[in-house]
């Protein structure tokens, strides 16, 4: 079953919408979905239903309401994919952190949920490391989020279970950006870092062009087993 629901922001003063998709019994855990810069669009609402099939609590906030609520965009159109670049362009990460903290409070408190994953893509990998490190989120996976090289200081406020998926051939996270990741975060022991060779960005996506469909298999796998694991 799945619905959007009204998240209050931490200050209280407003809301924001949210794809929430229910397991058909009482959940085992909460799986919070982070999304591309492309909004909560099918892709992402689909991830969340995999979810719930698979026993867990899904829910995906609409992290752009500030700018353009509810947008959907599509990566294989390029007018939309320069649109979801401008997006990009305007977001205050930060903000984001925000936002997905008060659909941490709402999944405690109003749904009813302890214990909370979070997996996000693109600069949804971005806000699951930067969650990992500000938030009490209970367990967290990043696939090729974007920019994590420039905030790997933040890496010493982890206290809970983190997982990256980097493809080599990430044509937004080149290699030098990816051995720093590598030099910093190999010896944390709560980050586990896995590459995929030769792979690029996007490569775990639903649907589209750029899905890998082995590799999107084998991360997908490791990051249900990390949850199975830690939730």
């Amino acid at each position: 079953m799945s619905e959007t629901v009204s998240i209050p922001t931490l200050s209280g003063d407003t809301a924001f919408d949210a794809y929430v998709a229910r397991p058909a019994g009482a959940p085992k855990a909460a799986i919070l979905v982070i999304q591309e810069i492309f909004g909560v669009n099918a892709g992402i609402r689909r991830k969340c239903d995999k979810w719930a099939e698979a026993g867990y609590l899904a829910v995906a906030p609409d992290l752009f309401w500030r700018i353009e609520p509810g947008i959907e965009l599509d990566p294989d159109i390029e007018p939309q994919m320069a649109r979801a670049m401008e997006l990009f362009g305007q977001y205050n990460p930060d903000d984001g952190v925000k936002d997905i903290e008060a659909t941490m409070h709402w999944i405690r408190r109003a749904a009813g949920v302890p214990k909370i994953g979070c997996v996000g893509y693109c600069l949804g990998g971005k806000l699951a490391y930067m969650t990992a490190a500000r938030t009490d989120v209970n367990a967290s996976v990043g696939y090729y989020g974007v920019m994590i090289d420039q905030m790997l200081g933040e890496a010493k406020a982890l206290a809970h279970p983190l997982m990256l998926h980097i493809p080599t051939a990430d044509h937004f996270v080149g290699p030098e950006a990816q051995q720093a990741m590598h030099d910093t975060l190999d010896t944390h022991p709560k980050i586990t870092l896995h590459d995929y060779p030769g792979l690029d960005h996007g490569f775990a996506t639903e649907a589209g062009t750029r899905r890998d469909e082995a590799g999107a298999q084998l991360a997908d796998q490791r990051t249900a087993d990390f949850f199975n694991q830690h939730l």
